[in-house]
């Protein structure tokens, strides 16, 4: 850094032009932070300034955006980027007053940044809105009132800069956030995506969300939610709809900090209900799977697993319904949740990948809990894994944090208990067991084809699957027991035909 800086600095005085480093640079080397990543801003053209300084240092230039450009220094020399963009208005007291919030409205002209880096000069700074003093508070103030108003994305900035710097949002700039939480839709949605993913990463997810539901930005950035708001439950839940969406999320988190602590603590936990030791085991299979790169415990509290776990019962926004005796009820409502996950999910400008996994979890989240309820046959537990694969195991994962959030504060019952032995038991069969409930086939489709004389169609799949089936519940080892199961089951399809 000390050798590319009065580099730079130079570079722009020998243009005759005014350098200044701002943004977050100011806030890091002000906290004495390691900083790789220098904002500056300058009068004149700033591409044609950035492209030929990129040449002069021997660095790799790209164009961010119509404004900003990005110099990589090369990997043979120290890491560090500048990003240049130029001036807003003609002067950097005007450029301060423009920018969002305070901490991010103070500058130092570079020749100084320079002179203090090298010879310990003292650092000149140009603060006109105060925002070293909300530095020193950790506190968050915008820098005019129509802020929000000129970039809306600056609302989900503002949760972000809380989440990140751990600074509170000041009165007046909270009621802002309220009074333009519905601007918010106007954003681009790959804009969007970035920030909300940055809020949803870190541990407390959840109260992040709760903050921006108090001030509107919740609903404003995913309206679907507007019918959960105050939609209540059957009495086993502890909150509404919406509440118990944003603290399944909670849920997960603790979930998985639990599964990651000492199997001590876990065992003297909540989570190991009549002290039975199912959590144990649990955790122990997650490590097995972890080994097998069947599972991460960064991916089951990944951005894209929150977002699954927050939408895991947006059907019930479509699906509610009391009976005659005042029973209230959500029929199908995981079915009527994966259009409207998949419409959220496109909205927020998230990848395919990203989309399918949230449309599973929201999906199939019922499963596992349903399963607790009955006899859980080898037949059962292949389904499942079939429909999910390795997904299956984050999908047991939510369903478990579902329960936890149903219950709230309050004691766990038998019911965890029987949900809980029953994810243990449909993760002990695919981590331990796979072979056995999924086993390679022992026919091929093109010799079922040709041994049984039969032409290629719809029949050939649903032979396949019967023979899948049969194969993991022991009735048939080998090719000749393929057949014959097949001709059986072929003649009887035959009868059934109309």
């Amino acid at each position: 850094m000390l050798s590319v800086l009065p580099q730079t600095s130079a570079y722009f005085e020998s243009q005759q032009q005014q350098a200044y480093l701002v943004g977050g640079s100011v806030r890091d080397l002000l906290h004495q932070q390691p900083c790789k990543d220098w904002d500056i801003v300058s009068t004149g053209d700033a591409h044609q300034l950035a492209r030929k300084l990129a040449n002069h240092l021997d660095a790799y230039y790209a164009q961010m955006n119509e404004k900003a450009s990005r110099i990589t220094l090369k990997p043979a020399e120290e890491e560090l980027i500048l990003d240049i963009a130029p001036l807003h208005g003609t002067a950097i007291e005007a450029d301060l007053q423009e920018r969002d919030f305070t901490i991010n409205a103070i500058a130092i002209p570079l020749p100084n940044l320079v002179a203090h880096l090298t010879s310990g000069t003292e650092l000149q700074l140009l603060d006109p809105l105060h925002g070293v003093d909300d530095l020193h508070t950790k506190t968050l103030r915008a820098t005019g009132d129509a802020v929000f108003q000129r970039d809306p994305l600056r609302l989900l900035r503002a949760i972000r800069f809380m989440t990140t710097l751990q600074f509170s949002i000041e009165p007046q700039t909270a009621e802002m956030l309220t009074r333009d939480a519905n601007l918010l839709p106007q954003t681009a949605s790959e804009r969007i995506r970035e920030e909300f993913y940055t809020i949803l990463k870190p541990d407390g997810a959840a109260s992040r969300l709760h903050y921006m539901d108090k001030h509107g930005l919740f609903t404003a950035l995913i309206p679907e939610f507007i019918p959960a708001r105050g939609m209540p439950q059957p009495s086993l839940h502890n909150w509404d709809v919406l509440e118990h969406s944003i603290e399944t999320v909670a849920a997960l988190e603790k979930l998985s900090q639990a599964l990651d602590g000492p199997p001590e603590k876990l065992r003297e936990s909540r989570l190991n209900h009549n002290q039975t030791d199912d959590i144990i085991t649990l955790q122990a299979l997650l490590k097995e799977a972890e080994e097998q790169h069947l599972y991460s415990r960064e991916a089951l509290t990944s951005p894209p697993m929150k977002l699954a776990a927050l939408l895991h019962d947006i059907g019930k926004t479509t699906t509610y319904a009391v009976d005659n005796e005042g029973h209230i009820h959500f029929y199908h409502h995981p079915q009527a949740g994966v259009p409207l996950a998949r419409q959220i999910m496109h909205r927020l400008g998230a990848s395919n990948a990203e989309s399918r996994l949230v449309q599973q979890v929201v999906a199939h989240h019922m499963r596992p809990g349903q399963l607790s309820g009955t006899e859980i046959t080898q037949r059962a537990i292949r389904r499942y894994f079939v429909d999910l694969g390795p997904v299956g195991i984050n999908v047991a994962l939510v369903s478990l944090a579902d329960h936890l959030a149903m219950r709230g504060p309050q004691d766990l019952t038998e019911a965890w208990q029987r949900h809980l032995s029953t994810v243990v038991l449909l993760l002990t069969r695919y981590i331990r067991e796979r072979d056995r409930i999924l086993p390679p086939r022992v026919i091929t489709p093109q010799e079922l084809i040709h041994r049984l004389n039969l032409k290629p169609g719809p029949i050939i799949g649903q032979l396949l699957e019967m023979l899948s089936e049969a194969q993991a519940e022991g009735i048939i080892h080998s090719k000749e027991d393929a057949l014959w199961f097949a001709s059986e089951k072929l003649n009887e399809l035959k009868k059934e035909a109309p």
